[in-house]
């Protein structure tokens, strides 16, 4: 054992005295010698991009630019150099061949490709390193057909869109303005499309958010929904459909099915909706109240006014 513990001892003294002349330590080796392939690394690293081509130009087209550029903002006419020829970074971008070339959409319906870019804010003028696909989404956002929608890019040079419309369901008028409303009743658009005339008409206040309610009512009716032009809502609580003669139907507030099944029944035996009338009040149960036009009302007078020389 102390043998051992000896040569070891020796071992040691002679390393040490090795190392004092002049050998280094193995472990001492590593890191300047990486550090100096580091260095040689990236140094060939810069080497070669130096040396690629049109690399030089586009460096000096960059340059120049700046120049250009910094001498023009200095002189108020940097923001009609951008709206001309893009920004400083887009232009070197799209020297380099990251420019925006191909924009893809799917999803839309209502909306038209030129809606979409317009809405986007995209122009040939931009590049996509430098394109921020989060304030493109946000933009499209604001679209009210625009329900969702997600972007993203495809390097080298290809955005994609993808759209998720909010698909209009009815035409709300409310204060003389008439919208394109979705299913939830959220506006989507103004209306000015012939193409919407196929579309449950609401009318009132609050009506955009009970459309499924009159819809009910459309189905209820049968027979008579070809002749039904608009519902309106009265107070928030009931509604009355108005006819495509011009005649009103007054619903009551609760059960305004059954008085609908009236209503068919009474066109059925009577052509009712075909006479000279204003409205049909069925807000009483039990009760029809009809107004007679004045032509008709008049007319009614005199059929029961007392004739002269009548007895009494």
């Amino acid at each position: 054992m102390p043998a051992f513990a000896g040569a070891s001892a020796s071992a040691g003294r002679a390393a040490y005295a090795g190392a004092r002349g002049g050998a280094r330590p193995v472990g001492k080796r590593i890191f300047p010698r990486a550090r100096q392939r580091r260095r040689v690394g990236w140094g060939a690293t810069l080497a070669r991009i130096a040396t690629l081509p049109g690399l030089g130009g586009v460096l000096v087209l960059a340059f120049l630019a700046g120049v250009g550029l910094y001498g023009a903002q200095r002189g108020g006419q940097y923001d009609a150099f951008v709206k001309v020829n893009g920004a400083p970074a887009d232009i070197v971008a799209r020297a380099l061949g990251l420019g925006l070339d191909t924009v893809t959409i799917t999803g839309q319906i209502e909306l038209s490709e030129t809606q979409i870019l317009k809405g986007a804010g995209l122009n040939g003028l931009q590049s996509l390193p430098f394109l921020d696909a989060d304030a493109v989404r946000a933009r499209l956002m604001t679209m009210p057909l625009v329900k969702n929608v997600h972007v993203r890019k495809l390097l080298p040079s290809r955005l994609i869109i993808e759209i998720n419309e909010r698909t209009p369901y009815a035409v709300w008028q409310r204060d003389g303005a008439v919208s394109i409303v979705a299913a939830d009743g959220a506006p989507i658009d103004e209306f000015r499309d012939a193409r919407y005339t196929r579309l449950p008409f609401v009318v009132g206040e609050g009506a955009n958010q009970r459309i499924d309610d009159y819809v009910a009512l459309l189905e209820a009716s049968g027979d008579l929904r070809a002749k039904v032009r608009a519902g309106v809502l009265v107070s928030k609580r009931r509604w009355t459909l108005t006819m495509t003669n011009g005649v009103d139907v007054l619903l009551p507030e609760n059960d305004a099915a059954s008085a609908l099944r009236q209503l068919a029944r009474l066109e059925n035996e009577s052509r009712i909706l075909e006479k000279d009338i204003v409205s049909l009040d069925f807000r009483t149960p039990g009760r029809l109240f009809v107004r007679l036009t004045e032509e008709a009302a008049a007319a009614r007078a005199a059929a029961h006014a007392p004739r002269k020389g009548a007895p009494k």
